[in-house]
């Protein structure tokens, strides 16, 4: 323990600050022990202690396992990255790459990034918002250039807004992508938005009046 805590103080404090914790190592290691079983905890808790999407107060709740539930719904491999306090605390892959094989999944394994990206793309606008660069409810064509929201009779009623889109109340059609395998062409966000070739998608555009109902898009 004294010595993997030395190689820790080592990398990231000046060395006057090493000498001086010297004395201090075998407390020191006490409580980096005490750090890596909290987070062997927390990591315990992902991997046995999944709950339901659907809690009811005063039900008994019956935890899940991790590996239980990518048998459940036949998911062949699994990569969980977890974020605590701004920084990447743990990252973990289970399971194989793909069905049959036993190419396992590791921390350095691609997945699509598919609506994960939202949360990210929704905290990166609203910085823009909080720097005055961007308004929640000014028309989005406005600020657009390369593409813009067609307009017809239902944007002519109300316009789509930029909190409409974080708020999945935009009113526009498409709620998920396909993808693309491995060698297929792959469409620019132009095509995609247009929903043309070679897009596997329809083409994005309101069909009911912006703001009048909650549609996940």
């Amino acid at each position: 323990m004294a010595g993997n805590l030395a190689l820790v103080i080592r990398r990231g404090w000046p060395l006057r600050v090493c000498i001086a914790a010297a004395s201090l190592c075998v407390s020191c290691a006490g409580v980096r022990s005490g750090e890596d079983e909290a987070l062997a905890a927390r990591i315990e808790r992902v991997e046995n202690g999944l709950l339901p999407a659907i809690v009811l107060k005063g039900e008994p709740v019956a935890p899940m396992t991790l590996g239980g539930r990518m048998k459940f719904h036949e998911t062949p491999g699994v990569s969980v990255a977890v974020i605590n306090n701004g920084a990447i605390e743990w990252v973990r892959g289970y399971g194989v790459r793909q069905a049959g094989k036993s190419d396992p999944v590791t921390p350095r394994t691609l997945f699509q990034a598919a609506s994960i990206s939202k949360p990210v793309a929704a905290a990166g606008a609203l910085l823009l918002v909080q720097k005055g660069k961007l308004d929640l409810d000014a028309d989005v064509n406005g600020k657009l250039v390369s593409w813009k929201v067609p307009e017809n009779e239902f944007t002519r009623e109300s316009k789509v807004t930029l909190r409409g889109l974080l708020s999945h109340t935009a009113g526009l059609t498409v709620h998920g992508y396909g993808g693309h395998a491995e060698g297929e062409p792959i469409p620019t966000l132009a095509h995609v938005l247009n929903g043309t070739k070679p897009a596997n998608s329809a083409r994005t555009h309101a069909d009911i009046i912006p703001g009048s109902r909650w549609r996940y898009s």
